[in-house]
C-alpha cells in the first residue's frame, strides 16, 4: 500500500527548542515527491524528526535515506555485510561505554560532514537508552551580541583526537585520523540561520590557538549548547527512527543501560563544507 498523500502527515512537536514525531506514514513504501518534501521541510522546521514502527531491512533504510541525498560512508566503523553505507551501533551487556556517549555533531572533523543521520531501533534495553538533542540555532541566538561577534571571526580545529577518548567499538579504526577546521558559527545552507559549531566530541581547540588558550571559551560553549531548554529527549521504540539535521543540532546517547544490549543501523546523507 502506498503512503499517504504529504497532506496527510500527523507532525507533533515534542519540545519547545526542538523535535517533532512525524506519523502516517509508512517509510519503507514508496514514496511521492510531496511527501519526501513535506518530511524534508518537517526536518527544517524541528530540527530532529521521529517515525514510530517503521519496518525497514538496511536496504529499505538506505533507500529512504538516497530520497535526501548520496549516502556518505562513516569513515571510522566499516559497515555492515551488502551495505557498507549502513553500520550497526551497538553497546553489548559486557561494554562499559557507549557509542558517541558526548554531546557532539557527526563527523566534524571531516572537510565536508553529512548534512543529516537517520538512526533506526533494532534491540533495546528494557528502561533507558534515550537520545538528547540539542538546538544549536538557539545555542548561538542567546549568545550576547558581543560573544556572537568574537566568534564570528573564530574557526575551530576539529579532529578524531578528541574522539577517542570516548572509544567505544572494538571495530573502530583508530589507525585513522581525520582533521577539519571549521567557522565556529556556521549558516545554514537552506535556512539561512546562523548555528553554533563546535562540540566536545571533536572541537580540540581554535585555529591560531592553543589547546589551552581555546579550554576555557570552549568548555563555555559546550555548557552554554546543553542547556534544557534548548534540548529535547527521545525515549526509543523497536522500529523508532531518528532523522536529525547535523547542521542545527547536536546530541548525546544517555548511557544508562548497563548490562544490556543497544543496537541500531546509521546511515548519514552528504554534506557540504561549512560556510
Amino acid at each position: 500500500m502506498d503512503s499517504p498523500p504529504a497532506a496527510a502527515l500527523d507532525i507533533r512537536p515534542l519540545a519547545g527548542a526542538l523535535g517533532a514525531e512525524v506519523l502516517g506514514v509508512d517509510l519503507g513504501a514508496p514514496l511521492d515527491a510531496a511527501t519526501v518534501a513535506a518530511i524534508r521541510r518537517a526536518l527544517l522546521d524541528h530540527l530532529v524528526i521521529f517515525f514510530r514502527d517503521q519496518k525497514l531491512d538496511p536496504a529499505a533504510l538506505a533507500a529512504f535515506g538516497r530520497r535526501f541525498g548520496a549516502l556518505s560512508r562513516y569513515p571510522m566503523v566499516k559497515g555492515i555485510d551488502g551495505h557498507p553505507e549502513v553500520i550497526e551501533v551497538v553497546k553489548l551487556p559486557h561494554e562499559r561505554m557507549n557509542f558517541g556517549g558526548v554531546w557532539h555533531s557527526d563527523t566534524a572533523y571531516l572537510d565536508e560532514p553529512p548534512m543529516g543521520t537517520m538512526l533506526l531501533a533494532q534491540e533495546l534495553p528494557p528502561v533507558g537508552g534515550d537520545t538528547l538533542f540539542a538546538n544549536t540555532y538557539l545555542a548561538y541566538e542567546t549568545l550576547s551580541p558581543g560573544m556572537q561577534r568574537m566568534l564570528e571571526g573564530l574557526r575551530g580545529v576539529n579532529n578524531t583526537v578528541v574522539g577517542a577518548a570516548s572509544r567505544t567499538r572494538e571495530d573502530k579504526d583508530e589507525r585513522r585520523s581525520y582533521e577539519a577546521e571549521h567557522p565556529v558559527v556556521r549558516t545554514h545552507p537552506e535556512t539561512g540561520r546562523k548555528a553554533l559549531y563546535v562540540n566536545a566530541g571533536h572541537t580540540e581547540r581554535f585555529a591560531g590557538m592553543t589547546k589551552a588558550e581555546s579550554a576555557p571559551l570552549l568548555a563555555f560553549l559546550f555548557r552554554h549548547l546543553a542547556q534544557p531548554e534548548f534540548t529535547c529527549r527521545f525515549r526509543w521504540q523497536p522500529g523508532s527512527l531518528a532523522f536529525w539535521d547535523n547542521r542545527s543540532t547536536q546530541h548525546n546517547p544517555v548511557n544508562d543501560y548497563h548490562g544490556h544490549t543497544r543496537r541500531m543501523y546509521r546511515i548519514s546523507i552528504a554534506g557540504d563544507r561549512p560556510r
